[in-house]
């Protein structure tokens, strides 16, 4: 019987390239999306993640289970740290999108840049890579950087400027660590359209997709 893969998003913006991985990677794999703005907005809002949200977090993997998924994977890592809360709960896996980028990110170097266009973003990405670090058993440094305006510009559908602002970021940062990681899903398409950089630029998307091929094998 075919698995099915449920996504948990915080943008619908998010939904088309997920698609687009799920149909390259996940060949004979099911796929449903569930989208729910306000995790992000009262994330943002409140200036990290709350309680309040993180049960709400909860309630949306634990009815994707009841809906028929063999697996959770859960695309904002602003509400990433509710997965670790969830999972003990939950009889099948949750998956935090940003995982398997910061186990690559510790793995390829000792100094880390690390880009996003939200602080609600940055710090539990910075947070998730002092944890990888030191459950890896290995030296981490983080460089990081807040792409200021981008994500304002991206809400007003300015995407050229939201690109142009994490350009800016990825070409400043690259000169400086040994790798960087990109916190957001939605900059992935950035580095895509970018010639090879001196340092390694790793975004979540793909890498999260894989490790969900493994998962559900």
């Amino acid at each position: 019987m075919s698995k099915t893969l449920a996504f948990l998003h915080t943008s619908p913006v998010l939904v088309p390239a997920f698609t687009s991985l799920a149909a390259e990677l996940l060949e004979g794999i099911r796929t449903f999306h569930m989208v729910d703005e306000s995790l992000i907005k009262n994330t943002i809002a409140a200036g990290s993640l709350t309680k309040d949200t993180a049960r709400r977090v909860f309630r949306h993997v634990e009815s994707a289970q009841m809906a028929g998924a063999d697996a959770v994977l859960v695309t904002c890592s602003s509400i990433g740290a509710a997965v670790p809360m969830a999972r003990p709960l939950i009889d099948v896996p949750v998956m935090r999108i940003d995982e398997p980028m910061a186990e690559a990110a510790v793995s390829q170097g000792r100094k880390i840049g690390v880009a996003a266009t939200l602080n609600t973003t940055l710090e539990p990405t910075l947070e998730l890579l002092r944890q990888t670090a030191d459950r890896m058993g290995r030296p981490a440094e983080m460089v990081a950087c807040l792409c200021e305006g981008a994500f304002e510009a991206v809400v007003r559908g300015d995407t050229e400027h939201h690109d142009a602002l994490v350009r800016t970021a990825i070409e400043r940062l690259v000169k400086a660590v040994d790798v960087v990681v990109l916190a957001q899903a939605s900059m992935a398409r950035v580095v895509a359209a970018m010639p090879a950089q001196p340092a390694p630029v790793l975004s979540s998307p793909r890498l999260a997709m894989e490790r969900a091929r493994e998962v559900l094998a």
